[in-house]
């Protein structure tokens, strides 16, 4: 008995890129709400509507319009620094109203086909926290920074209230450790304790409230605070002033973009590639020599402002 030979299929395996994945490159919206978007019928393939997720377009050949503007491809890829100071929120919007670091990007250049870039930060700083913060569109480079399998060195200026005793920084420097999650967080009733990886650790400033340069390759909730605290110390300020090869140069408030060198040692430092920084700290990136207090000059007594007797 002979079997008949089944022919091979004719039908090609979609192309492309999923288009949901197209609006977000042509900087429309994130994935998740281009999600919505299509899903909302707002979105048209050469004149066809399409509400069904995960089709494949090729931007190149295929007229796509959102809300009918048609999409004229990714836009450019941007990079900036920005130097975020206290009081500002690290997120797109803020629901308490707060100053947001979006704020301070309103300048932004805009993108190749005149609309403003949609920039997002990448990872976080705390409201009170201060410093370095990067500031991009290229979605596929912010999460390989943000992986903790990659390990990118984040350097930060700490200052503590009281003096920490060697053991306690020792704990530091070998991992301590600490809550995960947010404070408040509890589960299965008890708190989710976790240990930081090893730190570099050493002191800047000495005295009462000593400043301490201290470098990670993680970044948890409120992880400095968190260690400092377990060792019975607050933390009164955070400055960011490294991120992989990168060093704070521009004064708080401003931003600017990055060189294509920056770029690429950033994408090494995804990739779990050894960067080195400049071996001359910026000076932003320092702390500033502290004020010295002027002498008053000595107070003048009734005796000396009377007139001298004749």
């Amino acid at each position: 008995m002979t079997t008949k030979a089944t022919p091979p299929s004719t039908e090609q395996a979609p192309t492309g890129d999923r288009l949901q994945k197209i609006l977000a490159q042509a900087g429309i919206a994130s994935r998740r709400k281009a999600e919505e978007i299509i899903l909302e019928g707002r979105v048209q393939v050469n004149g066809t509507t399409i509400t069904t997720l995960g089709t494949r377009h090729d931007i190149t050949k295929d007229h796509i319009r959102v809300d009918g503007k048609l999409l004229q491809g990714p836009e450019q890829q941007r990079y900036y620094m920005l130097n975020k100071p206290r009081g500002y929120v690290t997120t797109l919007d803020d629901p308490q109203h707060r100053p947001t670091v979006m704020q301070l990007m309103a300048k932004q250049k805009s993108g190749p086909h005149g609309d403003n870039v949609r920039l997002y930060p990448v990872g976080r700083l705390d409201y009170l926290s201060e410093g370095l913060l990067l500031m991009t569109n290229d979605g596929n480079l912010a999460n390989a920074l943000s992986k903790a399998a990659a390990g990118v060195e984040k350097t930060y200026l700490v200052k503590v209230s009281g003096v920490p005793p060697a053991s306690g920084l020792d704990q530091i420097r070998r991992g301590i450790m600490i809550d995960r999650g947010r404070l408040d967080e509890v589960r299965s009733g008890r708190r989710d304790r976790i240990i930081t990886a090893p730190a570099k650790l050493e002191l800047v400033r000495g005295g009462d409230n000593p400043w301490y340069e201290l470098t990670l390759i993680e970044g948890r909730n409120r992880q400095l605070r968190k260690m400092f605290e377990e060792i019975g110390h607050h933390v009164e300020k955070i400055r960011r002033i490294g991120y992989g090869a990168l060093r704070l140069d521009i004064p708080p408030g401003e931003f600017r973009e990055l060189t294509l060198g920056e770029v690429m040692a950033l994408d090494r430092a995804a990739k779990g590639k050894k960067v080195v920084p400049k071996a001359k700290l910026p000076e932003y990136a320092q702390l500033k020599a502290p004020v010295k207090k002027r002498s008053a000059p000595p107070r003048r007594t009734f005796a000396s402002k009377s007139r001298p007797s004749r």
